[in-house]
């Protein structure tokens, strides 16, 4: 059986793990010898069955088969093992079957092997028992980040920053441990010191890396803003390693992630689709490209990434959220379930939980949504979560707590307009807070005269107030400098109310000029059109449209029968409807 074993071994590391563990099945089964020798084939062979069932995903079988490798081992006479571990490699299987002196295995090698089997099953506690049982001498790097990802989803910090520092220590590249550290709060001093303790590889000469050492410095300190919420710091770090690394698709991704989440939204949509233009296959951030793309009603453009994405990879989270994205303006259920699903594939990941709490709220479920909020909190706490819980507790009436939040928002983002507003949002509920809101509002100009966000809500202020004449001039000085949907479609709003019509009329096709796909626009522009012919617009109206449903999924199953497949439509769902489908039946 020695060269059945020497066989599934090249199997295994080729990447054929089918095959080996259909070979592993018979070598697993032999009858092992009762030399001391054949204990350890037995064990190796385990340890390959092993190594091939979690190749295939096959986590519990592979959980077992390393079980069953570790319980022969203890049966192996330690003199033996003792004698012989130093011939052990990193595998976890004895260098060669037809040594006399064969170890039964690299016992830490395997127990990484059954932690990471633990973790694809989510039972993180067991993972991390097993890896606690590896002395800390003998963790190699892919050991420490694991051991490092394991104390942090047990919330156990401290711990957590000590493996990822040595992660650093032996390899200052390691991107997750540069952006944990920064999240836990560590300063770029912090991190230069660490780096000085790296290795010098290749024995070159300092002055030979000093380049590497300059951009490498600039990126962690862009890591480092961001993590504390200075957002305008890391951009212009960000920006400047542009110029040093021209097309650089992470630098472009991270560029547009943050502007996402600062309200940049038309900037945040140009580096996305750079970002595609360089990789037409990049996956990371999607998900947030296609809630801007969403956000702005560009259906076109989200059917056909969504399409792209489902050709891509189906079953990453990232895809789940863009589904979620498109059927949110048709079925608001339907895509709480495409959020839910992103969840089952990845926990831990954040846009999964602000989408799902959006859903909720929209479905009108604050107290689900305050769960789905705080999940994102926990993770890491950003801009989105804090609005999304002052909305949910707003929702819920729970002024107190919605107060709360937002001035922690405030002091955690100190010098940030967005949680400026956000206070000004509260105080703005109850007649009394209004003039608090304004100093918030009028704040949150002044700190970043360019936040279209806080001129809204100010001019909305104004209005309340029955200040018309305010709001209209207040947007008219920002339309000087901003030529921006939402300003339009404000005024519209404010001369509409006021029985201005034919003003209103042109701001609203001033908006839609701007954004062809404006929703709010085109049922501004609905709305007001009954008003000039003298119709209430809030008059119910008849449904008209039922059968013209099921002559829609008819004509949905003809196109995915006859492969007549369309990337965009009308509506921007019904070619999503055949390529999900599709997806189905193949």
């Amino acid at each position: 059986m020695e060269a059945a074993r020497e066989s599934m071994a090249a199997l295994v590391d080729a990447g054929l793990y089918d095959c080996a563990q259909t070979l592993g099945c018979f070598l697993v089964s032999s009858s092992p010898a009762s030399s001391e020798a054949g204990m350890s084939m037995k064990v190796e062979s385990l340890v390959l069955h092993g190594d091939a069932l979690h190749g295939e995903k096959e986590f519990r079988r592979a959980l077992s088969a390393y079980k069953q490798a570790m319980q022969y081992s203890k049966n192996i006479p330690r003199q033996a093992t003792s004698n012989t571990r130093s011939s052990v490699t990193a595998t976890g299987r004895s260098p060669s079957p037809n040594s006399s002196s064969l170890a039964p295995l690299n016992e830490n090698e395997v127990k990484f092997k059954i932690a990471l089997c633990y973790s694809a099953l989510r039972e993180h506690r067991e993972a991390l028992q097993e890896m606690e049982g590896i002395p800390s001498k003998a963790r190699t790097l892919k050991m420490n980040l694991m051991l490092g990802k394991l104390y942090r989803i047990s919330r156990n910090n401290r711990a957590a920053a000590v493996c990822y520092k040595e992660c650093l220590r032996q390899c200052p590249y390691v991107f997750e441990a540069i952006t944990a550290l920064a999240e836990m709060g560590l300063s770029s001093k912090e991190f230069s010191l660490i780096f000085s303790q790296a290795p010098n590889r290749g024995g070159k000469a300092p002055g030979d890396s000093l380049d590497a050492q300059r951009w490498w410095n600039r990126y962690v300190e862009a890591q480092c803003c961001i993590a504390s919420h200075d957002y305008k710091g890391g951009l212009d770090i960000y920006l400047d390693l542009m110029q040093r690394f021209p097309n650089n698709v992470h630098i472009l991704l991270e560029i547009a992630k943050v502007e996402a989440i600062i309200g940049r939204n038309d900037e945040a949509i140009m580096n996305f689709e750079k970002a595609r233009l360089i990789d037409p296959n990049i996956m990371t951030y999607m998900d947030e490209y296609a809630i801007l793309l969403k956000s702005k009603s560009d259906y076109t453009k989200l059917n056909k990434l969504v399409h792209d994405m489902l050709h891509i990879d189906p079953a990453r989270p990232e895809t789940c959220l863009a589904l979620a994205a498109l059927w949110e303006r048709k079925d608001e259920r339907k895509a709480l379930t495409y959020a839910e699903k992103s969840l089952r594939v990845d926990d831990r990941h954040i846009t999964g939980y602000i989408m799902k709490g959006n859903l909720h709220l929209l479905l009108n479920r604050p107290d689900l949504a305050v769960t789905d909020f705080r999940g994102a909190q926990e993770l890491r706490a950003d801009l989105r979560s804090y609005q999304g819980l002052v909305r949910a507790y707003l929702a819920l009436s729970k002024c107190k707590d919605a107060l709360f939040t937002a001035r922690e928002a405030m002091k955690v983002m100190h010098q940030s307009a967005k949680a400026l507003k956000l206070v000004g949002d509260v105080h703005a509920i109850s007649s009394s807070g209004r003039e608090k809101a304004r100093k918030f509002y009028e704040s949150a100009i002044r700190l970043e005269p360019g936040f279209l966000g806080a001129a809204l809500a100010l001019a909305d202020l104004h209005v309340a107030e029955g200040r018309n004449k305010d709001a209209v001039l207040l947007l008219e000085r920002y339309l000087r400098q901003w030529a921006d949907d939402s300003l339009h479609i404000k005024l519209a709003q404010v001369f509409a109310a006021t029985n201005m019509l034919s003003d209103a009329l042109s701001h609203y096709q001033s908006a839609l000029r701007i954004n062809p796909h404006n929703e709010a626009a085109k049922k501004g522009l609905e709305r007001l059109e009954k008003q000039m012919k003298g119709v209430d617009p809030d008059a119910p109206e008849e449904d008209e449209e039922n059968e013209a449903d099921d002559v829609d999924g008819d004509q949905d199953d003809a196109e995915l029968l006859h492969g007549n497949w369309k990337t965009s439509d009308d509506d921007g769902c019904l070619s999503l409807t055949a390529m999900i489908r599709y997806v189905r039946y193949v």
